[in-house]
């Protein structure tokens, strides 16, 4: 289990989340919710420590990270698994080179190794033998699927999903909801989405976190009754 107790992070005088105390479970699948500026992808990139100065404890599988020691952050990223809302290729790199690159860099396989695992990751997100091509000949929805079987490559115990679908036609959307579906639970052990679409992944919420104006308006199992609270049914119908 993730829990975030306490915390509250500025840039300069803005701050952007304050008193926020939220759980992501281990084992199930979590939406987070918020419209754009709600301080979801902040949160999400201070659990994986891209931002360090906050105040308040992040503790994963109950122990507390140290975000200023680099031993405890690199142990962190092996655990907890990111997928960018713009996928974050290496432009420069063939689709193979990009998914090998965590390998290359923190596993101790043999190269012959590594392309093996990558032509299975490859398949696991219906993407074979396009390992030569570069990002620029990708569609949208491919580029996420190249960065998620990156994501996938070290077996982290939690994946997150920044924005996933956002920029996506209705079709390829609905391809990608249902990857991360069969992912789940399957290669991968608890998932978080962060979006502003809740629609589209309802039916798989198991645990729901509301953000907006950077407070958690609620932290907890979900049940369709509570988005239809006052104060979170504006932000599933937005």
């Amino acid at each position: 289990m993730i829990k975030v107790e306490d915390f509250n992070i500025s840039f300069e005088e803005n701050q952007v989340l304050r008193d926020i105390n939220i759980e992501i479970p281990e084992g199930k699948f979590t939406v987070i919710l918020g419209h754009s500026g709600s301080g979801k992808s902040v949160l999400i990139k201070s659990i994986i420590g891209l931002f360090r100065h906050f105040e308040g404890r992040i503790k994963v599988d109950d122990q507390v990270i140290d975000y200023y020691d680099n031993n405890q952050v690199y142990s962190l990223r092996k655990k907890v698994g990111m997928l960018f809302q713009s996928g974050a290729l290496f432009d420069s790199m063939d689709v193979y080179q990009n998914v090998a690159f965590p390998l290359f860099e923190k596993s101790k396989l043999k190269e012959s190794e590594i392309e093996v695992k990558v032509a299975d990751l490859l398949n696991k997100v219906n993407l074979p033998d396009i390992g030569s091509k570069y990002p620029a000949e990708l569609s949208g929805g491919m580029k996420r699927r190249v960065a998620l079987a990156r994501a996938i490559s070290m077996e982290p115990d939690y994946l997150i999903y920044d924005e996933p679908t956002t920029g996506l036609d209705p079709l390829t959307t609905k391809g990608i909801i249902k990857l991360i579906n069969d992912l789940h639970g399957k290669i991968i052990n608890s998932t978080c989405v962060i979006t502003h679409d809740f629609l589209s992944f309802s039916e798989l919420c198991q645990h729901l976190i509301v953000l907006d104006k950077g407070q958690c308006l609620y932290s907890g199992k979900y049940s369709p009754d509570i988005i239809l609270r006052d104060d979170i049914k504006p932000l599933v119908n937005m």
